[in-house]
């Protein structure tokens, strides 16, 4: 699958992902809860759809907080895929809301 470019991420975040960011490497969006285990279980409901996709995000979990990172390793930047599994992930965001 090819990268995008630089200007396409911002573009497609801009329009599609408003709560995502971009470093240049990553697309990335923190995410609080009101406790660890609704974290814990956000985390696994993402794992679950993350392995359908095969597509794995890089995050870190603290307390009550998440932060996923997303890229495609194999592309070496951001695709398609990525913006799909972030579509996946805020769908199940709002479900913890």
């Amino acid at each position: 699958m090819k990268a995008l470019t630089n200007i396409e991420v911002e573009e497609f975040l801009s329009a599609n992902l408003k709560n995502w960011s971009y470093d240049g490497n990553y697309i990335r969006r923190d995410f609080k809860f009101k406790t660890f285990i609704e974290a814990f279980s956000f985390m696994t409901a993402i794992a679950m759809e993350a392995e359908k996709m095969d597509h794995h995000p890089d995050w870190s979990n603290v307390y009550n907080s998440v932060r996923i990172n997303l890229n495609t390793h194999d592309s070496r930047g951001i695709t398609k895929l990525d913006f799909d599994l972030a579509g996946v992930i805020d769908k199940a965001f709002e479900s913890f809301k």
